[in-house]
């Protein structure tokens, strides 16, 4: 006689409720959409690739950071502002002052992590919602860049970012360029469109693999490895699962989104110094509206506004699926000002599916 407790999900439920589902369903539709409507345009061409690789890469660092944060229960709408403060006080150390940038780099990285573990300590000392602690913290730190800015240069754009970063190792791991020999190569035997004039005649139109999106792949495997591998990982399910109940087993809760609020800070300075060693400048309105971006990625990937559910893995499609949709209207020559009516439309159908599979997990009508 069978025992019902041990009563097998079926394969395809298991299937219906994985996290990712909605995403890499979204990610073929739109691979398929922009293949028939912008295929001939170069899209896909390895220029192409290139551009809509690098915007996917921008927003598949911020959504890991968010990604695990929503897991845990909790929002952090400050990530935006901590980009545009990461990239000006980056710049204002390493130019107006002279620091070293490999050194302004570990300080930004230091103090970003500080204001982190701010937000999350408040969150948890004082019970409020963390949507309203790091709203505050998102007009508090929009502020300050834009004082501090005005304050050391009088104005809101820093540039003479590249000409002091020129040579510096610690630079190289958020500006550079590798596997640049390999790409030569596969130019000069043919298998890499290469430049027919100018000053970079034979030289490969795409020159190597940013760091940019290496930091992106080290951020999904590291966020991945973390909630599946890991003792931490089902903690950080637990804690957004059911907090009371987390703490009742030993779960060390408030720990736990402390590290995840400095995580997500961690993820925006990453964002910040490739996106400023890359333009060789800071503005103080860099970052607008990131915060929002990086939440529906992770919407879109599966995780539940509720906490709890989600993928690292799901997020990271989500980022994709912004990325080929920003640059394919680019390619396809619609207007712009689409991707914004894209954002609002797959938010609300991501909120509906993730809705409906939550009622698949529990049971409810």
């Amino acid at each position: 006689m069978s025992d019902e407790r041990l009563k097998q999900v079926s394969g395809f439920r298991r299937a219906m409720i994985r996290p990712e589902l909605g995403a890499i369903c979204g990610t073929i539709l739109v691979f398929v959409f922009f293949l028939m409507i912008a295929g001939d345009s170069g899209m896909f061409a390895p220029e192409g690739v290139q551009n809509w690789g690098v915007v996917s890469a921008q927003f598949a660092i911020i959504a890991v950071g968010a990604c695990l944060l929503m897991i845990a229960g909790e929002f952090d709408l400050s990530v935006g502002s901590m980009i545009g403060f990461a990239g000006v006080i980056l710049a204002i150390l390493s130019v107006q002052f002279g620091l070293p940038v490999w050194f302004s780099i570990i300080l930004v990285f230091i103090l970003c992590l500080a204001l982190g573990a701010l937000n999350g300590f408040l969150v948890i000392k004082t019970g409020l919602p963390s949507f309203i602690v790091t709203l505050a913290f998102l007009y508090i730190l929009r502020g300050l860049t834009i004082w501090l800015s005005i304050l050391t240069t009088r104005q809101t754009i820093i540039g003479g970012v590249k000409d002091v970063a020129e040579g510096d190792a610690l630079a190289f791991l958020f500006g550079g360029v590798i596997f640049t020999d390999l790409f030569q190569w596969f130019a000069d035997i043919g298998l890499l469109e290469a430049y027919t004039r100018g000053k970079r005649l034979g030289q490969p139109v795409v020159e190597g693999v940013p760091m940019l999106v290496v930091w992106a792949i080290v951020l999904v495997i590291f966020g991945h490895w973390l909630l599946t591998k890991t003792k931490f990982g089902n903690w950080i399910y637990a804690a957004g699962g059911n907090t009371q109940a987390a703490r009742y087993v030993g779960v060390p809760v408030n720990r736990v989104k402390i590290l995840m609020f400095m995580f997500t800070a961690f993820c925006a300075t990453v964002f910040a110094v490739c996106q400023v060693i890359e333009f060789g400048s800071a503005a103080a309105d860099r970052g607008l509206l990131k915060e929002f971006e990086a939440i529906i990625c992770v919407v879109i990937g599966g995780a539940l506004l509720t906490g709890g559910y989600g993928s690292v893995v799901g997020a990271a499609l989500g980022a994709l699926i912004f990325g080929v949709v920003q640059q394919g209207l680019f390619f396809a020559g619609a207007e712009s000002s689409l991707f914004r009516v894209f954002l609002g439309t797959i938010l609300i159908l991501a909120v509906i599916m993730n809705t409906y599979i939550r009622r698949l997990i529990t049971g409810e009508r």
